[in-house]
């Protein structure tokens, strides 16, 4: 049976790989990595292949970077070609971004079956272009595997038939237990002049963050402001960089004193930044899950979550510019609420995944 995996951007490349290694043990399930060239800087895709042990991609689309309208079409033209002359008997899509829901159109309207890993999800945000991705997705996918219950609800909800959902679990905890060992025997946290549990880690990358000068500029001045509480690290998305530099925001970063800004960094090097951290600052989706599974306090820069399973029941908080520093001064004084760990979040969804396609196909 050929199953052809959808890689688009850096979040994928980790939930992928878990199922590609799964596939590739058992009999008759033959996986091929399909890669849509979305994301192309070295550091933001093509390392993770080398973190997560996997082959080249057996097909490269080579989109690179656009519109939303232009990645997504031509992820549909390009990948349309490869479906006509190779056609897999299921194809897997996963997370959000433009090149699922374009290998999702692509595949449905030649009649071959369909798979959305990470379904369900909603942030009920209709100005995130990855709301709309989901929504589109789940819509004419065949299958639709879920992380947790509120993706299950979600789905119910939106009318779709209980045969076609199936609750799989966490697929990004698979990938961190996968790399765990290894992880936790780097240095880079230390190797970085940092001690353990005692500064916060940065990521923000959402255009309603960095897009604007207003609003980025307020974002580097709370970097700075929380410098005096604790050591800030921010490997800095090439998406923001680019803005930094575009509003002339560099010397407000560059003045403070304890603020390190590193480039992008590989899965195996992240993880060990936010395993041994105080607190992850965030506008991100995935770190959300890795927090609330790890146990570390995570302040998430954005007015809603897809994942608000991470908020009921994990280490996760929404906020706004305001909030940062008391919540900050909250969890250094060790008052942040402790969080559980959700439901099937073991490290065993990549087993079940490749059970629900044995079993359905």
């Amino acid at each position: 049976m050929l199953i052809h995996l959808i890689a688009a951007a850096r979040p994928n490349f980790m939930k992928i790989a878990p199922l590609y290694h799964e596939l590739k043990k058992r009999d008759g399930l033959d996986p091929v990595i399909v890669h849509t060239g979305q994301h192309y800087d070295l550091n933001m895709s093509d390392i993770f292949f080398k973190d997560f042990n996997l082959p080249e991609p057996h097909i490269h689309l080579g989109v690179g970077s656009g519109t939303h309208a232009h990645q997504t079409g031509s992820v549909m033209i390009a990948y349309e070609k490869v479906l006509m002359e190779h056609s897999p008997d299921l194809v897997v899509v996963v997370g959000d971004v433009n090149s699922t829901v374009a290998a999702t159109l692509a595949a449905v309207k030649l009649g071959i079956k369909t798979a959305h890993l990470e379904a369900g999800l909603r942030s009920f945000d209709m100005t995130m272009p990855e709301e709309i991705n989901r929504i589109v997705t789940d819509s004419i996918a065949d299958i639709l595997w879920t992380p947790s219950p509120d993706g299950d609800q979600n789905l119910q909800n939106e009318g779709v038939a209980p045969e076609r959902i199936e609750r799989v679990g966490n697929i990004m905890i698979d990938s961190l237990e996968m790399l765990r060992t290894e992880i936790e025997s780097l240095n880079t946290f230390s190797d970085l002049g940092l001690d353990r549990a005692s500064y916060a880690l940065v990521t923000l990358h959402r255009p309603a963050n960095v897009d604007h000068p207003d609003s980025l500029t307020a974002l580097c001045k709370l970097l700075a402001k929380v410098c005096g509480t604790l050591p800030v690290i921010f490997p800095v998305h090439p998406r923001t960089a680019a803005k930094i530099k575009e509003y002339g925001l560099s010397s407000i970063l560059e003045r403070a004193e304890k603020l390190l800004l590193t480039e992008p960094l590989g899965y195996k090097d992240f993880m060990n930044l936010v395993m041994n951290s105080k607190l992850l600052l965030t506008d991100s989706g995935g770190i959300q899950e890795e927090t609330t599974y790890l146990g570390i306090p995570c302040l998430t820069l954005r007015p809603n979550t897809e994942r608000p399973v991470t908020v009921t029941q994990g280490t996760n908080r929404l906020c706004t510019l305001t909030d940062i520093p008391s919540m900050i001064q909250t969890i250094a004084s060790g008052d942040f609420p402790e969080g559980s760990i959700p439901d099937l979040w073991d490290g065993r969804t990549a087993r079940r995944v490749a059970d629900s396609i044995e079993r359905r196909l």
